[in-house]
């Protein structure tokens, strides 16, 4: 089955993180990636642009409001993602629990709802 990890971090905390610092977070998750491919488990992922590169659209009363931000004013945002094959919850609870952004914010395992899979009214 297809799992999201969908890293969540405060910003600003990243943005004031010392260069050192930086590095070796980028080295924690440069590792995390190998084992994730070496494993056979990876899919897809990436990070994300901050917030203030986001363009929110809804559609209310027939129009389109583009916004720009988030939608959301929360304390962590989406950072990133990885995209992963994994048996069964248990396993990409594991994966997320391996990942670096789980010591300094959230990781949020969600299951992919295959399409192929879906049938209406259920």
């Amino acid at each position: 089955m297809r799992y999201m990890l969908l890293i969540n971090n405060d910003e600003a905390a990243v943005a004031n993180t010392p260069r050192e610092q930086t590095e070796q977070i980028l080295a924690a998750y440069g590792a995390y990636t190998e084992a994730l491919k070496k494993s056979g488990a990876w899919l897809a992922g990436d990070r994300l642009r901050p917030t203030q590169a986001t363009t929110s659209v809804r559609i209310a009363d027939g129009k389109t409001n583009v916004i720009d931000g988030p939608y959301a004013d929360t304390k962590e945002q989406l950072a990133g993602f990885y995209m992963i094959e994994a048996a069964d919850i248990d396993t990409a609870i594991d994966w997320a629990a391996r990942c670096p952004a789980a010591s300094t914010g959230t990781v949020e395992v969600r299951p992919i709802w295959e399409m192929a899979d879906y049938v209406p009214g259920n």
